[in-house]
């Protein structure tokens, strides 16, 4: 009995400490996303630091530049960087249209694809399968092609699967 009260209390002592021990040595600067619909962006890497920022947008594209214990410094696709809590970030990668004007979305990643539909400055979107200067971009069910020169969250030369 001793050693399964043990054995449970070691396992759970580290499942919290494998995820950001994981994230922690990730190599800097990686893209992820805001996964919480409220998101307080902090001067400084600590809940005392005030607050900077309230993000009231999941699924926005953030640039991670540095890493600080459970803390995450990010970068936003305006340029304003702050602090935010780990948990409150994804993995799950996505962009936002940038610009002026609307970018087509095709059938296929070529210029010669059937245009599908236009996605407005602003709108964000999840990406995949980034190639040749193309991903596919999903915007709430309707995915196409678009070119990576009109989004922010997708680096220059990137591949995705």
């Amino acid at each position: 009995m001793r050693t399964i009260i043990l054995a449970v209390t070691a396992l759970a002592l580290m499942l919290p400490t494998a995820a950001p021990a994981a994230d922690a040595k990730r190599k800097v600067p990686y893209l992820a996303s805001i996964q919480a619909s409220r998101a307080r962006m902090r001067t400084g890497p600590g809940r005392t630091y005030p607050a900077s920022w309230l993000y009231q947008r999941s699924g926005l594209p953030v640039r991670v530049i540095a890493v600080l214990k459970e803390w995450r410094k990010v970068e936003d696709p305006d340029g304003t960087t702050g602090w935010m809590q780990g948990n409150l970030l994804s993995d799950v990668r996505t962009a936002i249209v940038r610009g002026t004007q609307p970018i087509e979305m095709r059938e296929r990643p070529s210029v010669a694809g059937k245009l599908m539909w236009r996605a407005a400055p602003g709108v964000v979107g999840r990406v995949s399968a980034c190639a040749d200067g193309w991903c596919r971009f999903d915007v709430m069910g309707q995915a196409a092609y678009v070119e990576t020169g009109g989004l922010w969250g997708v680096e220059a030369g990137e591949v995705l699967p």
